[in-house]
């Protein structure tokens, strides 16, 4: 069978592994999840007890769940290294290193933020703390992240990667949230304006926003949420 990521709206971070799919150029499909209105709840939980996204349904049927489970699974099938490296290279353990500073420490800084988002009827002064808080870790973890990046090219050199993937789905939560100002963070504005522009990108940015862009063909159609719980839900 082929794969099939579940992946998540308003801005998910699972819009980059949309792109690394179709980056890799092997025959997938896609399942769209609401995470307001989608996941909290215990029908959702057959697919992940956690109720988050992403969620890959993998060729053998398997459910996996956690970004960097998900990327390590892509890596194993990109035999044509379209988006990732030898394992064995010092590439692959940088694009691993940046990918796990994005998907541990910089990702979390954004909870807060998200919280307070998700109940913006409750307590004004708890909300108020919150966003005031998450505004201030978003700064740091943007700060070690502006220190990391490089002046010119992507990521891990000049092709797109994993570890371009990865940071874009998360990199536009600053935005989202009002924590950050591009001005700021120079090199990760360009980062970010060069990333967007690869076409894997762009055609992910349009499947996240509903549209039907075209792509380099192996995308193969949605599947309804309600069919893989029927299907793969434990």
């Amino acid at each position: 069978m082929d794969p099939i990521l579940i992946y998540g709206f308003p801005a998910g971070s699972s819009m980059g592994l949309v792109a690394a799919f179709e980056q890799m150029a092997l025959p997938y499909r896609l399942c769209r999840v609401d995470m307001l209105h989608d996941m909290k709840n215990n029908r959702y939980s057959r697919i992940n007890g956690r109720q988050e996204t992403p969620v890959l349904i993998t060729d053998d049927g398997h459910t996996l769940t956690e970004t960097m489970a998900i990327i390590r699974w892509i890596e194993r099938q990109d035999v044509h290294r379209r988006i990732t490296f030898d394992p064995k290279s010092s590439e692959a353990d940088r694009m691993y290193q940046f990918a796990a500073f994005v998907n541990t420490g910089f990702t979390a800084a954004f909870s807060p933020l998200w919280t307070a988002y998700e109940i913006q009827d409750g307590d004004p002064a708890y909300v108020s703390s919150l966003r005031k808080y998450g505004r201030r870790i978003v700064a740091e973890r943007h700060q070690r992240l502006e220190a990391m990046l490089p002046e010119s090219g992507l990521c891990i050199g000049d092709r797109l990667t994993l570890a371009d993937t990865t940071l874009i789905g998360v990199a536009r939560w600053a935005e989202f949230h009002d924590a950050a100002e591009a001005g700021d963070y120079p090199k990760l504005s360009a980062l970010r304006r060069r990333i967007e522009a690869q076409p894997a990108v762009q055609f992910a940015m349009a499947i996240e926003a509903g549209k039907s862009p075209d792509g380099c063909g192996a995308f193969l159609g949605h599947v309804p949420l309600d069919e893989v719980i029927d299907r793969f839900g434990s």
